[in-house]
């Protein structure tokens, strides 16, 4: 990483979050190398949980309370593919996770795929939607878009934020992170008036150091 790069990125820090480019010499999306990086990442973290079960079923609650007739939801980014799987038994619904890794055939419930593209029987069939790798992501505004062109009216979109969602612990793997005070303020500002944060639940704590909270997305 150069002197400018540094720069660059200790700036955006002091802004309140980071995001990382991926780009050729020509300048133009390097998107094989963010596969791969992602890719890799998934492989060496295989073995790893982050996903909280006391979590799913705290915002399965939410979900039972505000949407009783959810049947159809989808989990973003899921490694494992916990987190779909204790949604279905919670609610007692179809829940499909993605996985951009070759590991995704794995695990059931899950199907390879770059949650940047939305799959044409989706939209506007979906009753909720949950990630905990909104980082993950290398353009958020074009992502959440995609994930909030997905939601049936009504329907909710949770974006899971700790500490380590953060600009301070954004990488290549990790390349977006925002403070969560402002984070409100992007999606606003990328929905364009077409969606918004509505709502901001504390979740069940995975530890003292790192309390967890929903970010509740909703089309207007």
């Amino acid at each position: 990483m150069g002197f400018i790069e540094k720069l660059r990125l200790k700036r955006d820090r002091e802004r309140g979050f980071v995001l990382h480019k991926f780009t050729r010499s020509d300048g133009s999306f390097d998107y094989e190398r963010y596969k791969a990086i992602q890719t890799d990442g998934n492989h060496r973290k295989l073995d790893r949980v982050f996903v909280s079960e006391d979590n799913i079923r705290f915002l399965s609650e939410v979900i039972s309370t505000r949407m009783p007739e959810a049947h159809f939801g989808l989990c973003h980014g899921t490694r494992r593919g916990l987190e779909q799987n204790w949604f279905a038994k919670y609610l007692e619904c179809e829940v499909i996770g993605t996985e951009i890794s070759d590991t995704a055939s794995q695990f059931p419930n899950t199907i390879q795929w770059d949650f940047h593209d939305v799959k044409p029987e989706w939209v506007g069939a979906v009753d909720f939607i949950y990630s905990n790798s909104f980082d993950h992501s290398y353009d958020p505004e074009a992502c959440l878009t995609a994930w909030m062109s997905c939601l049936r009216p009504g329907g909710l979109c949770f974006l899971e934020h700790t500490t380590e969602h953060g600009p301070a612990n954004t990488s290549e793997l990790d390349p977006f992170g925002a403070e969560i005070t402002l984070l409100p303020y992007l999606i606003l500002k990328w929905g364009k008036g077409r969606f918004s944060v509505v709502d901001l639940l504390a979740g069940p704590a995975l530890s003292q150091e790192r309390p967890v909270h929903y970010l509740v997305v909703r089309n207007t």
